[in-house]
């Protein structure tokens, strides 16, 4: 899978951006602030139809324009789709080779990516629902399946919240519909449990390689917190560990007013498995930053395996975080496989030049792309 093409219409500071892109290595070198990571974020928007920096930075339509518009030349498997993005302060249109796109399960999987950036402490550091956000936002690109079944989980579990407060507000002992809305929960819960009980095994397959590889100094492997004891990832033994838990936790959800067990409250972690410590508590932050590169660099043969193509590798502005030795492992890693890579990077010194004797740089300034 590989962007061809990238045109920007009035998205940041890009009034009208065109560039071609490299079957393998983009590199887009300039100062801050001149407009890079605005490239990347505007590829990530093109895959999954939305941004991790949006939320705080919401500002993605230029000043005085009605829209803007984000459009990408897709090949895989040497067929070449037209996906684009319309965006204007109330909607956001698909469109797949001009046609109009509904449903975002219909369009999501047509480019795959996977991005890093600095921020990416906040998956080891902040709260589970950041790394709950990690795991659903990449299983949904390797499944529609999935997607679909978490989308559905999210309208039944609000149903079921809004009735909790019916039934304690009317002081209600009628729990008949309750109980369809929690056995429709409960099956639409297994799934999810089962693909991401799945999908954190194949992590651990090939995250202890690639960060002994990098780091060299731990055994690090993910550890999947549901919050149900789950034994077995059968859906027998899931659906008995739930109905148990809904059946004993009754009168506490009722007075919460909400579903307070499910997926919707999982969590992971990463730790060192010899020492048993978790990252988050135990580990330096260069240690804490070398484990969430690990991890995506893990994804990328799940991709593979499950979309029949590697994703595009988004990596903003990661190499500035991390010596010159650690820099050029992780090229010699990405460099092994036939992927796409689109990098921000304000110099190439450090950088080995073999790594980027066949790459496009480019240079960007001021919203202005030219390359070099």
């Amino acid at each position: 899978m590989k962007i061809t093409k990238l045109n920007l219409i009035n998205f940041r500071n890009y009034a009208n951006m065109n560039i071609e892109l490299n079957d393998g290595m983009n590199i887009f070198i300039g100062d801050n602030a001149q407009g890079k990571t605005n490239i990347l974020e505007a590829i990530e928007i093109l895959a999954l139809t939305k941004s991790h920096r949006a939320i705080y930075n919401p500002n993605l339509i230029q000043f005085n324009k009605k829209k803007a518009t984000i459009k990408g030349n897709i090949k895989k498997d040497q067929i070449v789709s037209r996906l684009e993005i319309e965006l204007t302060e109330d909607v956001k249109k698909f469109k797949v080779n001009r046609t109009e796109i509904r449903k975002i399960a219909d369009y999501i999987s047509y480019l795959s990516v996977i991005i890093f950036t600095p921020d990416d402490l906040e998956i080891i550091k902040s709260s589970p629902n950041v790394r709950r956000n990690l795991l659903n936002i990449q299983l949904s690109q390797i499944s529609k399946n999935y997607l679909n079944t978490y989308n559905q989980y999210n309208r039944i579990l609000k149903t079921r919240n809004e009735y909790l407060k019916i039934l304690f507000n009317n002081n209600s002992t009628d729990t008949s519909y309750l109980d369809i809305l929690t056995d429709k929960l409960i099956e639409k819960a297994i799934i999810i449990y089962q693909q991401r009980h799945e999908y954190l095994e194949l992590i651990n397959n090939n995250i202890n390689d690639y960060y002994g590889e990098i780091a060299k100094d731990g055994e690090l492997e993910v550890v999947y917190l549901p919050n149900v004891e789950i034994n077995d990832y059968d859906s027998e033994s899931i659906r008995k560990a739930l109905k148990h838990k809904y059946k004993k936790y009754y009168m506490k959800e009722l007075n919460y007013g909400m579903t307070i067990y499910g997926p919707h409250r999982d969590d992971f972690l990463f730790k060192f498995k010899k020492e048993d410590k978790d990252l988050r508590l135990f580990g330096s932050q260069g240690q804490q930053r070398l484990a969430i590169i690990s991890f995506k660099l893990a994804e990328i043969e799940i991709f593979k395996e499950k979309c029949g193509s590697y994703p595009v590798l988004l990596l903003d502005d990661i190499f500035s975080e991390l010596d010159i030795s650690k820099r050029n492992k992780i090229l010699k890693i990405v460099g092994n496989y036939d992927i796409q890579s689109i990098i921000t990077t304000t110099d190439l010194k450090n950088i080995r030049k073999n790594f980027c004797k066949d790459a496009f740089i480019f240079e960007v300034k001021a919203g202005n792309v030219e390359r070099k």
